[in-house]
């Protein structure tokens, strides 16, 4: 019987951000026989034992890693991330976010069988991917982003609210070929991964590209943060995006995202902000973005990159409308109680996921090219959760 790799232990123990006494505490290992866990594991990691089965696949659970990893001779190189396009003060180190970096590996995992289920049909490569450089203007991708995937702001700011208002820009864009997902967690509550460490991921692959946007962040600003994902496919640049705007592509993104969901010259109404109060200034901005389907923050920043108020203004402004969501939404959370009436299970899942990939499974498992247990793994979901989850969206005609 193969062995496990006492060093693999230890590696995918640190990779987690895990001590030896909070993973003993994570994975339940007791103390036994006057030793303390934290010592039995190190024990472990040192070579001085073999863990049991049981012990190993909660290792794998807790540690985020696959069950087969702990066998191999040596730990496997970093997950590819693409380019890592944040440089968030004050936020984890890029280099080292074990939950980030399991959830970009799941993530490119679906990615992977979305793209052998695509390439059966022996696709063309979509022209878009790659077709504007940092050469160009923001004005330019923009517009090619509009006629490609035929975007209407007057449609996209009649929605009824800013919820309405990014569903329509993601059924545009996922009619193009580009699969939009809402991930912030590893799939439970107890690992939700904070707006402050990604906001968006994309890969731009020419048959399957993917776009993920951080459903922990306020719902009003998926639609900025989309379209600056669809910027990042456009520039052929595959990685993750933070809330910092320091990195010159992550400002050229922004300002591509800016100049679709809100024209400068729209912001000639707000030019006095600056010598109001920041009373005065909360009140003006969450009445015009509220009027457009767009988030506060985005208006802040807009102004902030026309000039029109302050680094020191903008900091102050986010910094109130960030502790406004987080106060608003635990207000959510209080009011819903014991979840009565909160939306189902299958419905939020199938909000997350989006049309074009539980379209994918449900035509590929009909045809017969998709087993069961990859569209578990593709959905995201259990087994047994598959077929029920597919039956909720076809009553709903979503797919």
């Amino acid at each position: 019987m193969t062995k496990v790799n006492p060093t693999i232990l230890s590696w995918a123990r640190e990779t987690a951000g895990m001590s030896l006494e909070a993973a003993a505490r994570a994975i339940d290992l007791k103390e036994a026989r006057g030793v303390a866990g934290a010592d039995r594991l190190a024990a472990l990691e040192r070579g001085d034992g073999e863990p049991t089965r049981p012990l190993l696949v909660r290792m794998a659970h807790k540690y985020h890693r696959p069950l087969l990893v702990f066998y191999l001779a040596h730990p496997p190189v970093k997950g590819d991330r693409g380019q890592d396009f944040r440089t968030l003060s004050g936020a984890p180190s890029p280099d080292y976010d074990p939950q980030l970096d399991a959830l970009i590996r799941d993530v490119r995992v679906r990615q992977g069988l979305v793209k052998s289920l695509v390439e059966d049909d022996d696709p063309q490569p979509l022209p878009f991917i790659a077709s504007q450089t940092m050469e160009s203007t923001a004005e330019a991708v923009a517009k090619s982003i509009c006629e490609t995937v035929g975007f209407d702001i007057r449609k996209f700011r009649a929605a009824r609210t800013a919820g309405a208002a990014f569903a329509y820009l993601r059924s545009t864009i996922e009619a193009h070929g580009i699969f939009v997902l809402l991930i912030g967690n590893l799939g439970s509550h107890h690992s939700n991964i904070g707006a402050k460490t990604f906001r968006g991921f994309a890969i731009a692959d020419p048959v399957a590209p993917f776009i993920v946007i951080n459903d922990q962040d306020a719902s009003a600003a998926w639609s900025f943060t989309a379209l600056h994902e669809v910027a990042h496919l456009w520039l052929g640049t595959s990685g993750v995006s933070g809330s910092s705007a320091e990195a010159k592509i992550e400002r050229f993104c922004n300002d591509v995202a800016g100049r679709i969901l809100l024209p400068s010259h729209e912001l000639s109404s707000l030019a006095d902000l600056s010598s109001v109060s920041l009373a005065d200034a909360i009140e003006r901005i969450s009445e015009f973005a509220s009027e457009r389907n767009i988030s506060r923050r985005m208006v802040a920043y807009q102004l902030m990159r026309f000039s029109t108020i302050d680094s020191q203004r903008y900091t102050e402004l986010t910094d109130h409308f960030y502790g406004d969501w987080i106060a608003s939404r635990a207000r959510s959370k209080e009011a819903a109680g014991d979840d009565a009436g909160a939306p189902s299970f299958y419905v939020v899942r199938r909000h997350r996921l989006g049309q074009a990939l539980i379209g994918l499974v449900t035509r590929s498992l009909n045809e017969g090219v998709l087993t069961y247990s990859k569209a578990a793994q593709l959905l995201g979901v259990k087994l047994r959760t598959v077929e029920p989850l597919l039956r909720e969206v076809q009553a709903r005609g979503d797919a």
